[in-house]
């Protein structure tokens, strides 16, 4: 996409020391170079992070298919939870209750 030759780096050097003069350019090129490296450091950690992303989802899709496929044990029926004589009924006691022995 973007290549930088020798030829071409040279061309930007002879430049960059013409405008910036022999005092400023190495300062200059280290900066530079510590912003690349900043850059580049950036980005593998960018990379790394979606890396260990892919790996983690398809942990998770294996675990949920090999879960789906093996047949799990029946879960054992859960008691019903004990009534509590403090609860009262939402229902008022004045209410008629309905079913098939009550009459209107």
């Amino acid at each position: 996409m973007f290549e930088v030759g020798f030829s071409e780096l040279l061309l930007i050097m002879g430049l960059a020391l013409l405008v910036l003069g022999p005092e400023k350019l190495p300062k200059v090129v280290g900066e530079i170079g510590r912003w690349m490296g900043r850059a580049r450091a950036m980005a593998r950690q960018f990379r790394e992070q979606l890396e260990d992303e892919a790996v983690e989802s398809s942990r998770r899709r294996a675990a949920a298919t090999s879960s789906n496929t093996t047949p799990a044990a029946e879960p054992a029926p859960a008691e019903p939870a004990p009534v509590d004589a403090s609860v009262t009924p939402s229902a008022p006691e004045s209410a008629p209750k309905a079913g098939p022995d009550s009459t209107p």
